[in-house]
Parts: structure tokens; sequence; C-alpha cells
């Protein structure tokens, strides 16, 4: 990517600075430049006069293709080498997809792996010109069907607290998979969702709405809710709870 900057100044080297500055370098930086306008005093102190101005150009690192070869040299580094990456590009995003016979190891287990992946690939995509950079890090179509895999047991288990006034506990997740799964229970009328625990052990559970009367296993068994069969009064308006701040797997990474 070239990158180009007119600095300007009382003198040729205020300029060339003021044009690394404006590109983000380091004033010790070696950069070729163009003197565009030397200074030029004012006459008597009160007419005419011009600052100087130089023109920077420089060949910037493309924030994808930094990610893409972050993310080679962890698969390289990983002694993988029955692995192919296709990648595709945009102005404010990549998606790079991992196939071949060893891609298994990439996803890992419940796809641990290939989250800390993009994780670590999008840390490096954000740091290259500071500003949000959406990296996604996927196999095949590993994450459409993990995703379809969480809707389907979300519903499964919001229905199964509808009818035996139950609450049930999922595994820990990530807060992307957590959206999904509180997503499909507010399809289910009757039935709610919530997460406990802290960092690595948040989880979603999934429990009868105490405010829905008719619900078929709180007429049919004559239950009534104590402390320890109810559900916490969140998310009274039934909105799907958005843990991951609307910004993807693991949210915005600055």
């Amino acid at each position: 990517m070239i990158k180009e900057a007119i600095g300007t100044g009382e003198t040729v080297m205020e300029a060339l600075a003021d044009a690394k500055a404006q590109l983000g370098l380091d004033d010790l930086d070696q950069v070729d430049y163009e003197v565009i306008q030397r200074a030029t005093k004012k006459v008597l102190g009160l007419f005419g006069g011009n600052p100087a101005k130089v023109k920077v150009t420089v060949e910037m690192n493309n924030t994808a293709d930094v990610a893409e070869d972050f993310l080679r040299n962890v698969i390289k580094a990983m002694k993988l080498s029955n692995i192919e990456i296709t990648s595709e590009k945009n102005e404010d995003s990549a998606v790079f997809n991992i196939e071949g016979e060893d891609v298994g190891f990439v996803i890992g287990r419940r796809g641990e792996t290939l989250d800390a992946l993009q994780y670590l690939t999008s840390l490096v995509a954000n740091h290259v010109e500071n500003s949000y950079f959406k990296i996604t890090v996927n196999t095949g179509n590993y994450r459409e069907k993990r995703e379809n895999t969480l809707e389907i047991l979300g519903r499964k288990l919001a229905f199964k607290a509808v009818k035996s006034g139950k609450k049930s506990s999922l595994e820990p997740m990530n807060p992307y998979e957590r959206r999904i799964i509180h997503t499909a229970v507010q399809k289910v009328k009757g039935a709610i969702s919530w997460s406990e625990g802290e960092n690595a052990n948040r989880h979603v559970v999934i429990g009868p709405d105490p405010k829905v009367r008719n619900n078929r296993g709180y007429n049919n068994r004559g239950r009534n809710y104590n402390k320890n069969n109810s559900a916490p009064k969140a998310n009274p308006d039934r909105k799907p709870l958005d843990e991951s701040n609307g910004s993807g797997l693991y949210g915005r990474i600055d």
C-alpha cells in the first residue's frame, strides 16, 4: 500500500518531520522525500514569504497482508505442513479459510484452537494502523455448522425448560457463542437464558420464565418456584443478550 503526505515547516527538515508524523512514522525513520518548495523569508519581515514543503512517499504494510503473514507463520510453527490458506481481503476486513489434511489440529476441541488463531491474528491486524480491522479465521464452513449446532441446542434446552420447569447449564463458551444461545432461547416462549460464572468459566443457563404462568411444566406438575428452581430476573424484555458487544467473536480488539 502506497501512502504519501506533504509536510510544511519553516525549514526543509521541519517540513520532513511534519510529513513523517502524518504517516505515523518516527522522526528517525529513513524515508525518500521530495522537496516541493524551499522556505522563503518575508520581505522586510512583512510581505511574501513561504514555508518549506516536502513530499514523502512510502510503501506501508497492508493490514490484511500483515495478518496473513502472521497466520501463516503460526501454522508453520505448529508444524502443520498439509495446510492451505486462502483469503478474501476487503478495505476493513479479511477472511482466511484454512483447508488441508491437518485441519482438525487447527480447529481443536470445540473450536478453541481456531478461536485462538482468530483472536491472535486480530490483535496483530488491529495494531498495524491502530484502527479496527475485522478478522475471520475459518475452515470450510465450520463456524456456520457450529452456529447451527448451538442454535439447535439452545432451542432444544429451551423447550425442555418449558416442559420440565427445570433449568440447564451449558458448557463454558466465548461471548459470541453465548449470544447465539441467548438468541435461540428468545424464540421459545416460556423460556429465558442468562449467563453465570467468570472469565473462562462463563456459561449460559437456560430455564423456565417465571413470568409465563401457562408454562406447561408449571401447570401440569403443579410446581411452585422456590429459590433453588427460579431464574434470575434478567432480560425482562426478552431481547437477545449481546455479550459480544455487537462486534463478533471476542468483541472489538483494540
